[in-house]
Formats: structure tokens, C-alpha cells, sequence
């Protein structure tokens, strides 16, 4: 996430929700809208609508009272303030189900992503192909991100592997990490890591469930 010297002023929990916004955005632009409510922006995102409106406030007036606010401006200034309005270049290391699912996913792009290459040390897998890429040998990582100027790496391989992957993405240069492994990882202090565990997520949400079903522990 790019964050400019005025946004740097905001609230970190404002930047965070930021994302879920621009989802919603896009979501409704996807069906033919022009303006959307607070009030249905709130349900999209899971905000709260005063909360959507304070978070907005930040960087400037965009609602209109009775009309609401104009999706494609709204869209094009968070995509400005996240940095996604222009492409920053993916590479995926581990090209089995869950590396080719997220290389295959198409909202990548409509968000200001671009899956560059996708790297695996199988030779069963190297040269095979995931849409319009055809899988690397792990040994041309260096190679491809120099070249190409990716900054963005994600761990797609087994818990037993991902330091190592970690590793050889720092080496390679990436400056953002996205861990998809269950596994816990180091990386330099120039790197920003984010664990993006899906059986986490899964857990985080089966606290809710389970308190719902009157389950759920002290």
C-alpha cells in the first residue's frame, strides 16, 4: 500500500478500511451505477455509515445530500490514495492449486494488480501454463524481478517451505510479502510482510459463528 505525505496524517484504521470501500466501489460501478448511498455503501463494506463518512471526510468532500456520492470519482480518488491507480507488478512463488488460483484471479487487475510471473522449483510444473504465463524455474526469480521491477512477492508453498521462499523473494528484491502459508516467516526490516493465512480467516470467523450458536468459550 502507497500512502502519500498527506495521507500519512490519517488514522491507520482509515487506510485499512480503505480496501473494503474500494471493493464495494467497484462491485456497484461492475453493475451500471453512477452514486451510491452511505447507507448502501455501509452494507457492501460491513462499515458502519457515520463511520464510512467520517473515514472519507479525510480527503475531502465527496457526498452529495439526497444524492449520494459519485462512484467513478470516489473510485478513482481511493485508487489514487492507495496507489492502485496505476499497475504494480506480482510474482507468484509456488505454482500449485493456490499459486494458479490467485494468478488465475481477474480482480487483480481492476484493482491495480498485475501477476507478472509465477516461479516453482517442481520440474513437473516448470513450463506448464496458468493463463497467459507459463511457470518459471525458481532459479530465474532473480532474473525477472530485476528486469521486470517487481515489488510485490507471494508465498504460495507448503509451511515447510516458505522461509526459504521468503528468502529468495527478499533476495530477489520484492519490498512487499504476502505469506499465504500457515507458517510463521522472517524477513528484513526494508520488507513489509503480510500473513494472509486462509485457515486463519477461516478460525477468525468461526469464533463469530460459534458465539451465534451460543458455542463460543469465555
Amino acid at each position: 500500500m502507497i500512502v502519500t505525505k498527506t495521507e500519512r496524517r490519517v488514522p491507520q484504521g482509515v487506510i485499512e478500511r480503505l480496501p473494503g470501500y474500494l471493493n464495494a466501489l467497484l462491485h456497484l460501478r461492475g453493475e451500471g451505477c453512477q452514486t451510491v448511498s452511505s447507507a448502501r455503501l455501509s452494507e457492501l463494506a460491513e462499515v458502519n455509515a457515520a463511520q464510512i463518512r467520517r473515514d472519507l471526510a479525510y480527503f475531502g468532500q465527496f457526498g452529495k445530500r439526497g444524492v449520494g456520492y459519485d462512484i467513478p470519482l470516489l473510485v478513482d480518488r481511493i485508487q489514487r490514495i492507495l496507489g492502485s491507480n496505476h499497475v504494480h507488478r506480482i510474482a507468484i512463488l509456488g505454482a500449485g492449486n493456490l499459486g494458479s488460483a490467485i494468478a488465475s484471479y481477474d480482480g487483480l487487475r481492476a484493482r491495480g494488480f498485475l501477476v507478472a510471473a509465477v516461479f516453482d522449483n517442481n520440474r513437473l510444473k516448470v513450463g506448464n501454463r496458468i493463463g497467459d504465463l507459463i511457470v518459471q524455474d525458481v532459479s530465474e526469480l532473480n532474473r525477472v524481478v530485476l528486469e521486470q521491477g517487481i515489488q510485490f512477492g507471494v508465498i504460495a508453498v507448503p509451511p515447510e517451505s516458505a522461509q526459504a521462499a521468503a528468502d529468495q523473494m527478499c533476495r530477489a528484491g520484492v519490498r512487499v510479502l504476502l505469506n499465504y502459508s500457515p507458517a510463521f516467516v522472517e524477513v528484513p526490516a526494508t520488507v513489509t510482510l503480510h500473513n494472509t493465512d486462509p485457515v486463519r480467516e477461516l478460525l477468525h470467523t468461526l469464533y463469530y459463528l460459534s458465539r451465534a450458536d451460543g458455542v463460543a468459550g469465555a
